[in-house]
């Protein structure tokens, strides 16, 4: 009788640790999961400037693979004065707006800085 009782203490605890093995799976591959420590906040539409957008450059960025990945590019830019960004992941992609110029090394270093590599900035 208590080996039987053992027995299906240990079956349940396997189904629960199965259970919430599949859910972070399938959040993971849908890309709404912390896949590399981030929370799941998604990421945004970028900050507000202080001036008119004077111009807009597209980077490439390498190694987005998820919205905690897109989010860190984001903040990373975004952090720039003058500077505000939105990445769209499936493109792989951070638009840049800014307000004043920009020297590309700056952006190109605030996203290596973040753990990404910039492909192309145009």
């Amino acid at each position: 009788m208590v080996v039987i009782m053992v027995d299906v203490i240990i079956l349940v605890l396997v189904f629960i640790l199965i259970v919430f093995a599949i859910r972070g799976s399938v959040a993971h591959f849908k890309g709404e999961g912390a896949c590399c420590g981030g929370s799941k906040r998604p990421s945004g539409r970028g900050k507000r400037l202080d001036g008119p957008v004077i111009g807009m450059k597209v980077a490439r960025v390498s190694g987005m693979r998820c919205q905690a990945c897109a989010r860190r590019v984001e903040d990373a830019l975004d952090a720039l004065d003058g500077v505000s960004c939105h990445v769209d992941l499936e493109k792989g992609v951070a638009e840049i707006r800014y307000d004043r110029d920009v020297d590309d090394a700056l952006i190109r270093r605030a996203v290596t800085d973040a753990g990404y590599e910039v492909l192309s900035l145009q």
